[in-house]
């Protein structure tokens, strides 16, 4: 089979005209590239082949070949090209991938199938989610600095977890170089959503690490009270216990009591204007390959990153049908830290042996202080009177995993060191057959030590709604804290045979394996509130919030504070999953034309969800119920065989290189582990309150593709995909009914649906054009497909039976245009992005379908050469200041401004 590459122009990258015009003259005066052409000749002085070396296609031409060699169809992406993209999150980058949108800027959305319909590995190994609210990874965490390639998998073949809806995402990591590598890299940002003031509070000592020094945590004496008094610390139940030990005990001692709990909470938290420092990034890694012996080498890398920056944001709600008297305006100031650590060794031995492992540290931490203003059908704008919500927020995220894995073949090498009996014994085995095993273990936590919310009315204008003034609501609940803490751990160890055989025209390869993964997570959260019935004086409730809320107030015997539990303690929970699979796949090559491959995979799949109430102290309360109805509904397993197939013809129609290809495969999709509890939450990104459900189904899929594939040898490429998706049982979100201030939303089986679609993507060097425009090329997709939901019997009264795939979009396109100067000393990049029209939000009775509206993304990128060893990058992102919108029926209901974002980094390598 012919590969890609044998032939190589002068590399090619991402420019605008501008750039053009700064560097193509003094380019055209350096008649010799720095980096000369290596040119093989055989004995008679035959020029064999010619390469010239390229930034841009020479980098990416193994990802191509590996693509061309795939007997299922893939996407990948490699470190140089996300490079050029100047992305600095996985999830940002998959997005320049045919088929692929990005959703609340972390969770990928593959042809138009919601993120539960998407799988992301590390290394082909599955790893937890560090999500509060989804079972899926969000992959804003994995910084693209620790990125060797992007792999997209939208056929699915058996090797792979038989949970696959769109598409499958390996995230592979850097590995050890082939000599000593030494690189570092700095830079600073600014965004101009930092050109206002911005909010802060007071905070704890490590807060720059994105950790928490235990200045928010929920204190001691407050966690011992409340396992004193049995789940509850209000002066109800503390006078109950004080009167068993002291019968003349007073309400009024239990108040004082449950008050001095109170005075324990960390209530520093008085709002302070605070001017955004740009961001700040910096990177390192050193790595080396050292040869023991003749036969053995051993290599290792490590590297690290941090990043650090502020934004302000708003956010603007509206009703639909009172959009001028009903608005949410949410103003927050986010400060996010980043950093990541890797390590890896690998071990060869021969040729033929390779034990490598591999160790990735993510910690992503967001500090939120936030004002909300808003009006509802019980304070309207024209009232003159609104409410006002103050929220803190500081949420650390933390992943830990650690990875082993080999691979063995019995070439030469080994077969030279086999004793006689043993080498005849493995005699009639290929050289090529080999084995690999793996062995990951991954631990996600998430930790909110203090989440506050503080309630205040306000007084307002009529017309504007300006606030004119305020003061905290009076009430047991004007002060909410919630802590929260998950745990999630997943092991996942397999192994694989591969035994090829080849004959004259027929190449067969026979491979198999099995794979084992176990996941176990825990959710604890743990509610409190504070506040005052009664006040001696009113102007104790005016002022900075640390001042109304301080053990001054608290303590005063004139006002009537209340400090309690609050709520059911029904958000908690414990889930588990563990999948026991084989597979195997066979493929036939004959005459370098024909490749068929067919699959199997049986998975023995487990699933057990129970709700948690660690605060449960007796029978009548447990922890976990004993309910048997309520066991059963939270249990769920299978055993299904999962079948695939593929077919391709090869040939240099048009091309040096075609492949035609066809696939088709039944997979499955499972609902989330949360989603089959009885919790409910509020979702962090549309704040509605959403209920499970442990009635919910896994959802089967037909999975169809259909592509064609042109390679040619300057590098040039097309693709024209094709592709459809039967569901049965659909997962999607639905409007539950709900009080008019709130919207909630419920998990549920659709009927049906249906996602079909065309992917274009290619590469065109723009040398045809003239000498003038041999540095540039053009590199684009776009992916345009349809998409129906049928609701059936099983939601509350949807306004339209029959509607699109939640998040959809008709269409999603991508382009590149590029520059690299004739002396590679400055390349340049211009990226659009654009997604069509999608659905946000489904209406219920009546109401209108919510659509986000298309986002027009516009970055550009320059990186300058000064030596070989010195990069200069500057990047500019969302230049067209395009928003975030959300319309239903043409009435604007959610607007947000994410700014215009520039960076400028410099960095040196070894």
């Amino acid at each position: 089979m012919k590969t890609v590459g044998e032939t190589k122009k002068n590399a090619v990258a991402a420019a605008i005209a501008l750039t053009l015009l700064a560097w193509q003259l003094p380019a055209q005066a350096q008649q010799a590239p720095s980096e000369p052409a290596a040119v093989e000749e055989d004995e008679e002085g035959v020029v064999e082949e010619v390469v010239v070396l390229g930034r841009f296609i020479s980098s990416s031409q193994q990802l191509v070949n590996e693509r061309i060699d795939s007997a299922y169809a893939s996407d990948i992406l490699g470190a140089d090209t996300i490079s050029r993209l100047g992305d600095s999150t996985v999830g940002a980058a998959l997005r320049r991938v045919p088929g692929l949108s990005l959703v609340a800027d972390k969770f990928v959305y593959i042809r138009g199938l919601g993120e539960r319909y998407s799988s992301t590995t590390l290394n082909g190994a599955q790893i937890p989610s560090p999500d509060l609210t989804r079972n899926v990874i969000p992959l804003d965490v994995f910084p693209t600095s620790i990125v060797e390639s992007l792999r997209v998998q939208k056929a699915w073949s058996a090797d792979l977890p038989a949970n696959f809806g769109g598409g499958s995402v390996d995230i592979r990591t850097k590995g050890i170089p082939d000599s000593l590598v030494l690189d570092f890299e700095l830079g600073t940002g600014y965004n101009t959503l930092m050109s206002d003031n911005g909010r802060t509070y007071a905070g704890g000592s490590d807060d720059r690490f994105g950790t928490d020094d235990g200045t928010r945590a929920l204190s001691g004496e407050v966690l011992g009270a409340v396992n004193e008094f049995q789940g509850t610390v209000g002066a109800q139940r503390i006078l109950q216990f004080m009167r068993g030990q002291d019968p003349t005990a007073t309400l009024a001692d239990a108040q004082l009591a449950s008050r001095n709990l109170a005075v324990q909470m960390n209530r520093n938290i008085g709002l302070e204007e605070k001017d955004l420092s740009p961001d700040i990034s910096a990177r390192a890694s050193l790595g080396n390959n050292w040869l023991l012996s003749d036969e053995l080498e051993f290599g290792v890398l490590v590297g690290g990153s941090y990043q650090t920056g502020w934004r302000n944001t708003t956010a603007v709600a509206r009703n639909f049908n009172f959009p001028e008297e009903r608005t949410d305006t949410d103003e927050e100031t986010t400060r996010s830290i980043n950093m990541a650590g890797t390590g890896s060794l690998e071990l060869r031995y021969t040729p033929d042996h390779q034990v490598e492992t591999t160790t990735l540290w993510l910690r992503n931490t967001d500090d939120e202080a936030a004002v909300r203003d808003f009006f509802n059908e019980n304070r309207q704008k024209s009232d003159g009177a609104g409410f006002r919500t103050y929220r803190f927020k500081f949420e650390e995220r933390e992943m830990l995993t650690n990875q082993i894995s080999g691979r063995h073949f019995i070439g030469d090498a080994t077969r030279e060191k086999l004793p006689d009996f043993l080498s005849g014994l493995v005699g009639w085995v290929p050289h090529d057959a080999g084995f690999s095993w793996f062995y990951s273990t991954s631990t996600a936590e998430t930790s909110i030590p203090n989440e506050v919310e503080i309630g205040a009315q306000t007084n307002t204008d009529p017309v504007s709604g300006a606030v004119q003034s305020e003061a905290v609501v009076t009430g047991s609940s004007a002060m909410d804290f919630r802590f929260t803490d998950l745990d999630d751990e997943v092991i996942n160890h397999g192994w694989a045979v591969t035994l090829p055989i080849e004959l004259a025209r027929n190449s067969f390869e026979l491979s198999g394996g099995y794979n084992h993964a176990k996941k176990a997570r825990t959710y604890r959260q743990s509610q409190f509130s504070l506040g005052a019935l009664t006040v001696a004086d009113p102007n104790d409730l005016v002022g900075p919030l640390n001042e109304v809320f301080s053990d001054e107030n608290i303590l005063n015997p004139a006002n009537n504070f209340v400090f309690d539990r609050r709520g059911a303690n029904n958000q908690s929970y414990i889930a588990a999953t563990m999948t026991d699979a084989i597979f195997g796949k066979v493929e036939w090559t004959w005459n370098d034309t024909w490749r068929i491959a067919t699959g199997a995979r049986w998975e023995d799949y487990r699933q057990v969800a129970v709700d948690w109430n660690p605060l449960g102290f007796s029978a009548a309360n447990p922890q976990v119920t004993t309910d048997p109805v309520i066991l059963e509904d939270g249990t769920f397993s299978s055993d299904e065989i999962y079948p695939s197939a593929s077919v391709t013809w090869m040939s240099d129609l048009w091309a040096e290189t075609f492949q035609l290809r066809f696939g088709w495969s039944e997979t499955a999709v499972r609902p989330d582990l949360r989603e089959i509890t009885r919790s409910a939450y509020v979702d962090p990104i549309t704040d509605d309150i959403t209920f499970g459900n442990p009635s919910v189904e896994p959802a089967e899929i037909i999975n169809y593709d259909v592509r064609a594939e042109w390679f040619f040898s300057n590098g040039d490429n097309f693709t024209i995909t094709a592709f459809r998706k039967e569901i049965d049982k659909p997962i999607e979100f639905f409007e539950s009914p709900a009080s008019d201030t709130n919207i909630a939303r419920e998990i549920l089986n659709g009927e049906s649906a249906e996602v079909q679609g065309i992917e274009i993507e290619g590469l065109k060097e723009l040398g045809f054009l003239g000498s003038f425009f041999d540095t540039l090329f053009i590199q684009g997709n776009a992916t345009f497909q349809e998409s129906e939901l049928v609701a059936g019997p099983r939601p509350d009264a949807p306004t339209n039976q029959v509607r699109a795939l939640s998040g959809a979009s008709d269409y999603v396109a991508n382009l590149m245009l590029g520059f690299d100067s004739r002396d590679n000393r400055h390349s340049a990049s211009l990226i659009y992005n654009v997604f069509g029209e999608r659905l946000y939000v489904a209406g219920r009775n009546g109401a209108p379908d919510g659509f986000e509206q298309p986002f027009h993304s516009l970055d550009f990128t320059y990186s300058w050469y000064p030596t070989d060893s010195i990069t200069v990058k500057l990047k500019a992102q969302n230049i067209l200041d395009e928003t975030v919108t959300i319309e239903r029926q043409d009435v604007v209901v959610f607007e947000q401004d994410p700014g215009v974002g520039y960076s400028l980094s410099f960095s040196w390598s070894l």
